[in-house]
């Protein structure tokens, strides 16, 4: 009985669907909202951060995924799913490294958990994981951003955003996108967008902000410019929103 029932949830519908897909969706839009922006200079990924309770120590929170020092993730959906894909994605960046001595191309690593997202849409006795992940790299073809949903798709994108207030925010962002943005307006539109649906107030330890800037690194050859993937500091984010404010 349970594997025929594992085995009607990995099948398609008559009407050609996934319900179990469908389902993982709903968990995302249930999600709060996390928002991706490629500038001419870097991505900017930010999310709300809020505890279910005021007794929750939140400082132990990360919705703010470091991959590698030039891959970095944000997701909105269900925490312990997003958990598990950022293990797979440390490994199979670090495995790419031990291989290449180099960071991987961040379509190569998106590539890589969309198809572990996918494996789990086909297996019997698994569910799809309950996120969508907004992937944030900056390589030698420059900064760029993909969402991964949990059907394995992906897709490049310039501004986007996923989570319970996603139609709004990127109604938003198509209003203030330009493709001449620079990091330091891409922050201040990331920060912009969240507060448009943002319930509560507003403030450093309750939203989190992941950038990727150039960084000058000095070898034998002379000085070069290498990608980094941070977190802003909750000092550094408190400015921000003075700024806005």
């Amino acid at each position: 009985m349970a594997d025929r029932y594992s085995f009607s949830l990995t099948t398609f519908s008559p009407a050609g669907k996934l319900v179990q897909i469908e389902h993982a969706l709903a968990a995302v839009n249930s999600g709060v909202t996390s928002i991706g922006i490629k500038a001419t200079n870097g991505i900017v990924i930010a999310t709300e951060k809020k505890a279910v309770s005021t007794l929750i120590d939140d400082s132990s929170l990360e919705k703010v995924a470091i991959i590698s020092s030039n891959i970095g993730m944000v997701y909105s959906g269900m925490g312990p799913d997003f958990r598990v894909l950022v293990n797979k994605s440390r490994k199979a960046a670090q495995a790419y490294k031990r291989v290449y001595m180099e960071e991987p191309p961040t379509a190569i690593l998106v590539k890589e958990i969309a198809g572990v997202m996918q494996e789990f849409t086909q297996s019997g006795g698994v569910r799809p994981f309950g996120v969508s992940l907004l992937i944030a790299g900056f390589d030698e073809s420059g900064p760029m951003l993909y969402q991964v949903d949990p059907s394995g798709s992906y897709w490049p994108w310039k501004a986007t955003a996923v989570g319970k207030n996603m139609v709004n925010a990127k109604t938003f962002l198509e209003k203030r996108y330009n493709d001449d943005i620079e990091l330091e307006d891409a922050i201040h539109t990331a920060i912009l967008t969240l507060k448009e649906g943002f319930e509560g107030q507003m403030t450093e330890n309750t939203i989190e902000i992941g950038i990727i800037t150039g960084v000058v690194s000095t070898k034998d050859d002379g000085a070069v410019v290498l990608p980094e993937f941070r977190k802003l500091s909750p000092v550094e984010i408190k400015d921000y929103l003075a700024n806005i404010a």
